[in-house]
């Protein structure tokens, strides 16, 4: 089962996201995206009523009337990675995110993992950002034409610290 994260799940969310990537950054990167208001929506994934596993959508700023945002992180506990739990809380977070009205989503990540949901480097090239560039860098256009034009967006100042 995937919802929406409540402010009960938070304990349990820090613990997977510290466990998947066995270290606290990416935790303590999801606190301040909380506490500076920048969370657009989080998603968690539950199995026998445990959360399991958590993804993070933040938004841009853009020079441009559209919504963009950034997904980051997705974590899933170590004992129940490669069960499709990540795919899963991608897949229903992208609808989420045509839901909220995004133009487009961008993630820094696994250039294997990502573009079996669309995500590529090429559509991201147009895209100026202090992250640009890469295989790692990447971009899946929710509306037909959001990453066509040259974009700059900023990400939250949470990445930064």
């Amino acid at each position: 089962m995937i919802r929406h994260a409540r402010t009960v799940d938070h304990p349990a969310i820090a613990e997977i996201v510290e466990a998947a990537f066995g270290q606290p950054d990416e935790a303590r990167l999801v606190e301040r995206l909380r506490a500076d208001g920048d969370v657009l929506f989080e998603l968690v994934a539950l199995e026998d009523g445990q959360v399991e596993g958590h993804i993070l959508f933040s938004r841009l700023w853009a020079q441009s009337p559209h919504l963009y945002a950034a997904l980051a992180p997705v974590a899933v506990r170590p004992s129940v990675q490669r069960t499709g739990l990540g795919s899963a809380l991608v897949r229903a977070s992208l609808e989420q995110a045509r839901e909220f009205g995004a133009h487009g989503v961008i993630v820094l990540g696994h250039p294997t993992y990502y573009p079996r949901f669309g995500f590529s480097a090429e559509a991201a090239a147009q895209v100026r950002s202090v992250y640009a560039g890469g295989p790692a860098f990447m971009a899946l256009a929710l509306e037909p034409g959001a990453f066509d034009d040259p974009l700059s967006v900023t990400y939250p100042d949470a990445f930064s610290a």
